[in-house]
């Protein structure tokens, strides 16, 4: 495992992660306070005034939650 991409993030982390990933259109309203978590942890950006993905937290989405992976198993 890449322990650099481990991460142990709140399941509103892991939502908004999801939702800002997805076009700014098509994208539900996030907390800014968990926007901002996610900043901190470079997981997320802002481009002008909206939040985006970095690839840093495309790749930690994509890897997925390990608590995750135990409910799945």
């Amino acid at each position: 495992m890449n322990a650099e991409l481990d991460y142990d993030l709140t399941l509103d982390q892991w939502e908004a992660l999801k939702a800002i990933r997805l076009p700014a259109a098509e994208r539900q309203i996030v907390n800014r306070r968990v926007v901002e978590s996610l900043i901190a942890l470079q997981l997320a950006a802002i481009n002008g005034d909206c939040p985006v993905i970095t690839p840093k937290g495309r790749s930690v989405l994509l890897r997925g939650s390990p608590r995750l992976w135990d409910v799945a198993a």
